[in-house]
């Protein structure tokens, strides 16, 4: 039985939820895979609609009929959230119109139709070239997403891969993270009364109905949230299977903070300390590290700013254990500061840490493995010049970020750090992922599986996307992205110029 626990009391929430068995879990699956077969034939746009003389609701207008269903729920949901998670009715309340921008921004995506990546070779005679025409499909099957811990909408049920799946025309079922069992079932009943079938979005409970979603032959492909150790077990199932498929993990992060000598002073810390510690440090773009010139002044500003700070509940009781355990790794270094006690049976402390660079160096790579919670490292150097081949070590991360004045002083550093994340940012704080057009949320391992692809903005449709290259085929089973009339009016490149 899976239970539903309260962060701020540890007593347990409504009644526990059973686990699937493996025949349910299958059952599940196959029932999405036959509701995906129309799914994916379903028009994408009204204009295809139109084109095909159909009826009925177009893909985007779904995503939008989702949208409007999460906005209209949004007061029960973040209750039933909060219950769980003790996140607050602020962060839980911005988290689903999160993942309502997320469903009408896929919506956006079909419209526009650059996902198709569609494009023309027409045949020539010298050379003698074939007719050559390629775009995007939907993968044939279904996805499975294992919902994250740390955000109970944004990143679960009717989250990014959920909401990029579908779009991309593919039925889901979702693993339920055990965190927030009670918010994932109401997440799968409100996105299921806006979806033509019910069955496109499946949902499982426990480990061993998990395992068998990956393993299962109608499922093509994994979107994953989580822990390294989560996303390697993950690995080792589709290791097993006789046809391989794509995983799509987002993993640990540490999301280094360069501070250089030209960089502005002024509310550095208190910028720092708020990034540290925002939603309880449980944010998978946390600032862990955090490299700034020796300067007793910076160190005691940021030694305050992290000790004005408060603590608070975890999400569940295991990632608290760990948290603590993590903390016995850092203890070796020296402690900067400590914040106040937060409240709650899941409650933890903010903490902040601190050594010279040549130590941390020494000290690689475990002094710079994830603590995922409020707790942070900061490294002293003497000159800048010293930064970039220690940087050079560090893993892989969603993002890395620089401050300063100069361009010019960061050049070498900047170099390094756009190798080592996928997201740089400048002057900034990592913490708060745009769900836009440009946004990328991955990286090298291990901040990612796939450090191509992205879980977040409108590109994450590509990782539920394969082409497909028609050879001087007939013009009338073309797809209408493909013909020379161009019907849906996409943008494509034809004969090497990229047309609209």
């Amino acid at each position: 039985m899976i239970h539903s626990y309260d962060p701020r009391t540890g007593e347990t929430v409504g009644e526990p939820f059973p686990a699937n068995s493996a025949a349910e879990a299958d059952a599940i699956v196959r029932a999405a895979h036959a509701a995906g077969r129309v799914w994916r034939e379903t028009p994408a746009t009204e204009r295809a609609r139109e084109l095909s003389g159909g009826s009925g609701e177009t893909r985007a207008q779904v995503l939008e009929a989702v949208a409007e269903a999460l906005e209209k729920n949004v007061e029960e949901l973040w209750r039933v959230a909060d219950a769980e998670t003790a996140l607050g009715e602020t962060r839980l309340r911005g988290e689903v119109a999160r993942a309502a921008g997320q469903f009408r921004l896929f919506a956006k995506v079909l419209r526009d139709g650059g996902h198709a990546e569609a494009v023309i070779d027409h045949a020539t005679a010298e050379p003698p070239v074939p007719d050559l025409r390629r775009m995007n499909r939907p993968l044939s099957g279904v996805v499975g997403v294992y919902a994250a811990s740390n955000f109970p909408f944004a990143f679960s049920v009717m989250g990014g891969d959920t909401a990029s799946a579908l779009a991309a025309g593919c039925a889901v079922v979702v693993k339920a993270h055990d965190g927030h069992p009670r918010t994932s079932e109401l997440s799968a009943e409100v996105v299921r009364g806006a979806l033509p079938d019910p069955a496109l979005l499946g949902l499982v409970r426990g480990r061993e109905a998990g395992g068998c979603v990956v393993r299962h032959p109608h499922v093509v492909g994994i979107g994953f949230t989580g822990s390294i150790p989560g996303g390697k077990a993950i690995q080792a199932m589709i290791d097993e299977r006789p046809d391989p498929i794509p995983f799509y993990g987002e993993l640990g992060s540490v999301n280094p903070v360069v501070v250089l000598p030209s960089a502005r002073r002024e509310g550095l810390a208190e910028g720092f300390a708020a990034s540290l510690t925002l939603g309880v440090g449980q944010f998978c773009t946390n600032p862990g590290l955090l490299f700034v010139p020796e300067d007793a002044g910076l160190l005691v500003s940021l030694a305050e700013a992290v000790a004005a700070t408060t603590g608070g509940p975890m999400l569940t009781a295991r990632m608290r254990e760990g948290f603590l355990h993590e903390l016995e790794r850092l203890s070796e270094l020296d402690r900067l500061a400590e914040g106040r006690a937060g409240e709650g049976a899941y409650a933890v402390t903010p903490q902040l840490f601190t050594t010279g660079l040549e130590a941390f160096a020494a000290a690689l790579p475990r002094v710079a493995e994830e603590c995922f919670g409020p707790a942070g490292i900061v490294v002293t150097y003497r000159d800048p010049a010293e930064l970039p081949a220690v940087l050079e070590r560090l893993d892989g991360s969603l993002t890395a970020t620089v401050h300063a004045t100069d361009p010019a002083e960061a050049e070498e550093i900047a170099e390094v750090l756009t190798r080592k994340a996928g997201r740089v940012i400048w002057n900034g704080w990592p913490t708060g992922v745009a769900v836009r057009w440009a946004m990328h949320h991955g990286g090298p391992w291990p901040s990612s599986t796939a450090p191509a692809h992205t879980s977040v903005g409108a590109a994450a449709i590509r990782r539920w996307l394969v082409p497909t290259s028609y050879q001087d085929w007939p013009a009338e089973l073309l797809p209408p992205e493909l013909r020379d009339d161009n019907p849906l009016g996409v943008p494509r490149r034809v004969d090497g110029t990229l047309t609209l």
